[in-house]
């Protein structure tokens, strides 16, 4: 799918320190069980979800809160498993707080996708490829996301 809005983000994750700077984009993403799918022959795991655009409000320029649809594609998937999530319960939305990865027996990577209420996608892969890439226009929300300290 190609879009038309010409300030898209695309984002590549080759390594770990990629995959921090996707992880700090997609912070506050909100995802749909059902917009999540392992692809088992094809070893790809594709996640939809709509960004809230914190880049934005960085610039100072733009004062409105904004989400956008954003999917996200990991390669080379050796296996997906996920903790507290019900599957049954395809419209319930996860709010994605980050994504870590570390080195498992020099044989690949455990990437863990981590969700409020105590959530966790874990995607085991060969290596880190990464696609993260914005699809269609962005809207106007009421509100940023707040966090408590």
């Amino acid at each position: 799918m190609k879009s038309n809005y010409k300030n898209n983000l695309q984002l590549i994750g080759k390594n770990q320190e990629d995959l921090q700077v996707i992880s700090t984009y997609l912070q506050d993403s909100i995802v749909t069980v059902k917009d999540m799918v392992f692809l088992k022959k094809n070893r790809t795991f594709i996640i939809i979800a709509n960004r809230f655009m914190w880049e934005d409000l960085e610039k100072d320029v733009v004062k409105k809160n904004k989400r956008t649809r954003c999917a996200i594609k990991f390669e080379e998937v050796l296996g997906v498993k996920s903790k507290n999530i019900n599957q049954k319960n395809n419209e319930k939305n996860l709010e994605c707080l980050a994504i870590e990865s570390h080195l498992i027996n020099d044989r690949g990577y455990e990437i863990n996708i981590f969700f409020a209420g105590d959530s966790i996608i874990t995607i085991i892969v060969e290596a880190i490829e990464v696609l993260m890439r914005d699809i269609g226009k962005p809207w106007i929300v009421k509100h940023a996301p707040m966090h408590r300290i």
